[in-house]
């Protein structure tokens, strides 16, 4: 393991030293590249997608330029959505799915990977925390110390509320809520008569379906979906009984 560079190392997950020059130069790229997202005055979907690409390193061609604004806006129909300000260590570590939206102020400490299921929605302000530094204070030394990271998964179809904050290592199962201010961590296993909740949080720290809220985040309960034969996938329910169903449902 000697033989890896520091970016190397914090890519495996192991103990690195982040003001290395490398890593330092990287860093300071991708400030540069977000500074200019968040600065664009005139953001354009276009421009908004070829801003974020450059973030994240994606060398992936822009589509020619449409002479018409809603066609070449249906291009990127499947690109994230940002709305700026966003804030990102590395940038090419953190990977989208199709149709994810992040609204303003998210941080993205991103020294390993940071996923995001498709149709993912976050609120802002949401911070995701991929790494951590050591608990003992003279191994962590300031500057001077190591650090290392855990990867985060968010699954598709979740809903992330404002100001939630989820640590490193966690991984959010399809279709999740977490309730605005939630601080989510590594969630242990829940006692005895709540033995199907522990099994369920066995590969996830948030369950598929669930609503979670909280510091530390607590299972609040389970998401009934609209699945029945005269519903189709909910976008038919009436506006009235949708509009009731969620002010009872509501927790954001």
């Amino acid at each position: 393991m000697s033989s890896l560079t520091e970016k190397e190392k914090m890519l495996r997950g192991y103990m690195y030293y982040a003001f290395s020059p490398e890593l330092t130069a990287e860093r300071n790229r991708c400030a540069r590249a977000c500074n200019q997202l968040n600065n664009e005055t005139a953001l354009t979907r276009r421009k908004m997608v070829q801003l974020w690409r450059n973030i994240q390193l994606d060398d992936t061609p822009m589509p020619p330029e449409l002479p018409d604004e809603d066609q070449d806006e249906a291009q990127f129909a499947d690109d994230p959505w940002i709305t700026p300000p966003v804030h990102m260590d590395y940038g090419y570590n953190v990977k989208c799915g199709k149709d994810v939206y992040f609204n303003f102020g998210c941080t993205f400490i991103d020294q390993r990977m940071i996923t995001f299921g498709s149709r993912t929605l976050v609120g802002p302000n949401a911070s995701f925390y991929a790494a951590t530094h050591p608990l003992d204070p003279v191994l962590r030394n300031g500057t001077k110390g190591p650090e290392f990271a855990k990867e985060i998964h968010i699954g598709e179809d979740c809903w992330i509320g404002g100001n939630v904050i989820i640590l490193p290592g966690v991984t959010v199962g399809d279709g999740a809520v977490l309730g605005a201010g939630s601080v989510v961590t590594k969630v242990g296993y829940l006692p005895f008569p709540f033995i199907l909740s522990s099994l369920m949080l066995l590969f996830q720290d948030v369950p598929s379906l669930h609503v979670v809220a909280g510091n530390p985040a607590r299972i609040i309960k389970k998401i009934s979906r609209n699945t029945g034969a005269d519903s189709g996938s909910g976008a038919e329910v009436p506006m009235a009984k949708l509009a009731e169903k969620l002010e009872d449902d509501s927790i954001l």
